[in-house]
């Protein structure tokens, strides 16, 4: 154990994040001669954004619905346009429908285990109703439910063998069932939209550390919500919920403050495989996320930024990595893991427009960075760092594409190294953890990817992708490996 216990095993990265927000202000200037254009693109991705389009979304001193802030990736293209008329007679009455096919080739062509080609998919299904148009319900009460199936194999684990940062972002926890519930839950917003009250079954993280950004990327570790939060019990993002309730008040148009409370499920799968088993055993324990934002918008051309800090605290008691009932090593000794009470996930993450090209909230040049921390003695991954950027095609003629780059760096916790330092002088397979199977002894991964997503038909998107791993897992078994992707979406 002495490498372990004389040298720290994972390298320091440059903890640049907290000068984010001084890098971000200073940009907006360089958008002086930006204009905006009447364009219906608002961004790509699959359905099921709405809670993160919501919470990103600034409010004005009069009353919006929150159906105002649904829209397919396209503005509101559909395949099939509006249905024959269907579509414009159930909005009017209160009834949003979306549908939406999404596909996933995934080849690793350099490096990992061996060479190969996956695909993962999924068809989903969103609807949100307002209850006062439908039935005369207070105004702004809502209901929202999703419904996803999923089906495909995970080219991360079957030919690279890295199961930190999954290069296909729609694969896992969906089961193999007709139906699996992502969210159902109820918003009222009261106070001209000061106030906002959301209850029920809910993905943690498309409220807190969200934004409607991060599913442009293919990479799974980012999608939804960033990991390590989203790996832990008491703050797991879709398509796995937990019951509980989330208030957001806003002082002013541009700030807010949200709070919440879980109750926290200790299991792989929240709410089991299909996702409707909400009274699953184990729960009495608490999630408290809590998060602070600032949604600035500024010069002439109405540069938006989004800037937010937060803190989870999860009074369930786990497992700790390393350490038996006594303090040493749980599987060298045998003995049962000592237990940790509580878990606690902070995180600041910033997006800041600096050129706009069109009318959307995401049409433009878009910086964005972030930084993501859990306990590490209950969490493999302690922390994770992220930054990257997005620009719509305005500029070259092709205003509904984007295209984008993100670099995300990984890095394991202290106490699972020693686990796995444990398990090799022990002579025994390693244990898994959060994220699954474990190759090796896991310190750090980097994962670099750009893409360029073609807008090809009314509601229809190809997405060229790639992907570049150094250290596969975190570890030293695989050096490196290289992915092509191809990413379809239709809204139907």
């Amino acid at each position: 154990m002495k490498y372990a216990t004389d040298m720290r095993m994972t390298r320091t990265f440059p903890r640049f994040v907290v000068s984010l927000p001084l890098f971000f202000l200073a940009l907006f200037a360089l958008c002086e001669g930006a204009s905006a254009q009447a364009i219906p693109g608002e961004g790509q991705g699959v359905i099921g954004s709405q809670p993160s389009l919501n919470v990103n979304s600034r409010r004005n001193v009069k009353v919006n619905d929150p159906g105002s802030f649904f829209s397919a990736p396209y503005g509101n293209q559909h395949f099939f346009g509006d249905w024959a008329g269907l579509q414009p007679f159930l909005i009017k009455h209160g009834v949003h429908i979306e549908a939406d096919v999404h596909e996933e080739l995934a080849g690793n062509f350099r490096g990992g285990a061996k060479q190969g080609v996956t695909d993962a998919g999924q068809v989903g299904v969103e609807i949100d109703i307002d209850w006062n148009k439908l039935a005369g319900a207070p105004k702004n009460f809502w209901t929202h439910t999703m419904i996803v199936n999923g089906h495909g194999r995970n080219a991360s684990t079957d030919y690279i063998h890295d199961s930190l940062a999954g290069v296909q972002q729609i694969y896992g926890a969906r089961g193999n069932v007709v139906a699996h519930l992502v969210y159902m839950y109820a918003e009222q917003s009261l106070f001209h939209n000061r106030l906002d009250i959301s209850a029920g079954w809910i993905p943690v993280g498309s409220f807190f550390a969200a934004s409607p950004l991060f599913c442009d990327f293919m990479n799974v570790s980012i999608c939804g919500n960033p990991a390590p939060g989203k790996y832990v019990p008491g703050g797991r993002d879709w398509p796995s919920g937990n019951l509980g309730v989330v208030m957001r008040v806003m002082p002013t148009v541009d700030t807010y403050i949200m709070a919440s409370m879980f109750a926290v499920s200790p299991h792989s799968y929240n709410g089991g495989i299909s996702g409707w088993s909400w009274a699953q055993s184990g729960l009495g324990k608490f999630s408290t996320p809590v998060e602070i934002g600032w949604l600035p918008e500024f010069g002439r051309n109405h540069l938006a930024g989004h800037y937010k800090a937060g803190y989870g605290y999860d009074n369930s008691q786990y497992n700790d990595l390393f350490s038996d009932i006594n303090g040493n090593s749980a599987v060298l000794t045998g003995r049962p893991f000592r237990k940790q009470s509580g878990v606690s996930t902070a995180w600041f993450q910033a997006d800041q427009m600096i050129m706009r090209n069109g009318a959307g909230p995401t049409n433009g040049l878009i910086l964005l960075a972030g930084y993501m921390y859990t306990s590490g003695k209950v969490s493999a991954m302690k922390d994770h760092t992220w930054a990257g950027l997005v620009e719509t095609g305005a500029r070259w003629g092709r205003p509904l594409d984007t295209v984008g780059a993100m670099f995300h760096y990984y890095e394991m916790s202290r106490a699972s190294i020693l686990q796995q330092e444990s398990s090799v002088l022990a002579g025994t397979p390693f244990l898994n953890n959060q994220w699954g199977r474990v190759w090796g002894i896991q310190t750090h991964e980097n994962v670099y990817e750009v893409f360029y997503n073609i807008h090809t038909a009314r509601g229809m998107s190809f997405q060229p992708d790639f992907q570049y791993i150094n250290r596969p897992g975190g570890t030293t078994t695989y050096h490196d490996a290289a992915v092509m992707g191809l990413q379809f979406n239709c809204i139907l």
